[in-house]
């Protein structure tokens, strides 16, 4: 099966696609499934699109852009299968989404945040005035002969337009995110990780963490793009990388994915959660949207809504040492029997192969 991949950045590049369509790629290869890849973005664009300024380079840019997909929307004889993650062009009206319906060729259309709702970026709300959601997002739900959606919030978006709609969780491999034996912090190290986008979730907990740090020993290590900044706290700032990313990830004692209770924010699939817990690291989150089915608060993890109860379970799992390990050897149970690539892609294939054949 021959599957041409419409996606939104280089490969290795956007987290949310490296943990989908990426991540199971290799494992559906087995199954006889070929993946090419289109990224809309160029290199060129991604250097300046989060710039402040640059509007008529931009503009430019994304034109070209814009053209080169519809260009290639017009040539997919050769494929079995469209999968479009997201969306089917970053930026532009819905010309590309129109060609998709009448191109012949089968669309699965996979997403994993609510992105049907203006969602401007903090650094720069440029690109979200030209996208054109949501009604993108509706017409993409509408032309495809089967939608994954990530979550239970985004598949019941899906089901106003489109019945053949499955949730399809984000992934983590299991082979990649391996348990091995770790010497123990002479302090116990909190950790985030997290793009620019989202480094204001951390900042929600900035009360918690000053109250946290007057009376217990611990560092912030905060794994991202952006300098974090936290005066009164121990703040450890590790620049990201995907080579390098689960390394990282390995000296946080207790991770944290703390949200805002709101439509962006329920959209979310706990992707941070579900790389803490895949290495064992015992994870406190915000009882929001698909957070509050991974995770049973006191089994395989905390939640916590409040300020108070923040720093109760923090400190409850700063103080435990063994709290924490059996605490993350259940998230790592429930990753497993879940939330694993190697559990969902045998799903995934059934889906493609199910889509190609009802075409057929």
């Amino acid at each position: 099966m021959k599957v041409l991949a419409l996606v939104q950045g280089a490969y290795d590049e956007v987290p949310s696609q490296r943990y989908r369509i990426e991540q199971w790629e290799p494992l559906l290869r087995e199954y006889g499934i070929d993946i090419h890849y289109e990224p809309f973005q160029s290199d060129e664009f991604s250097a300046v699109v989060y710039k402040q300024g640059h509007y008529i380079k931009k503009t430019e840019l994304a034109v070209q852009l814009f053209l080169k997909r519809l260009r290639i929307v017009n040539s997919v004889s050769d494929y079995d299968l469209i999968y479009v993650f997201r969306e089917a062009s970053v930026l532009g009206p819905s010309l590309v989404e129109h060609k998709l319906k009448n191109c012949g060729i089968p669309v699965i259309y996979d997403f994993d945040d609510a992105v049907w709702l203006r969602h401007a970026s903090p650094t720069n709300g440029y690109a979200s005035l030209l996208k054109g959601t949501p009604g993108k997002t509706r017409s993409l739900c509408r032309l495809a002969a089967q939608v994954m959606a990530g979550n239970s919030y985004l598949a019941d978006y899906t089901r106003q337009f489109n019945k053949n709609v499955v949730v399809v969780p984000t992934t983590i491999d299991i082979e990649k995110y391996k348990i091995i034996p770790r010497p123990q912090n002479e302090v116990p190290v909190i950790g985030w990780t997290g793009s620019h986008s989202t480094l204001r979730h951390l900042d929600t907990l900035r009360g918690a963490l000053l109250r946290l740090a007057k009376s217990e020993r611990f560092r912030l290590r905060v794994i991202g793009a952006t300098p974090y900044e936290l005066p009164g706290v121990d703040v450890e700032n590790i620049k990201w990388r995907s080579t390098s990313e689960v390394e990282d990830l390995r000296p946080i004692d207790i991770g944290i994915m703390p949200l805002p209770d709101d439509p962006w924010a329920r959209g979310k699939c706990a992707l941070k959660a579900l790389q803490y817990m895949a290495l064992g690291i015992p994870t406190a989150l915000s009882p929001v949207g698909v957070n509050a089915e991974i995770v049973q608060d006191g089994r395989n993890g905390y939640l916590a809504s409040t300020e108070d109860q923040w720093v109760e379970k923090l400190t409850r799992l700063l103080h435990n040492s063994e709290l924490r390990q059996q605490m993350g050897a259940a998230g790592r149970q429930t990753l497993e029997s879940n939330y694993s690539a190697q559990v969902q892609v045998p799903r995934i294939a059934g889906i493609f192969d199910s889509v190609v054949t009802r075409k057929s």
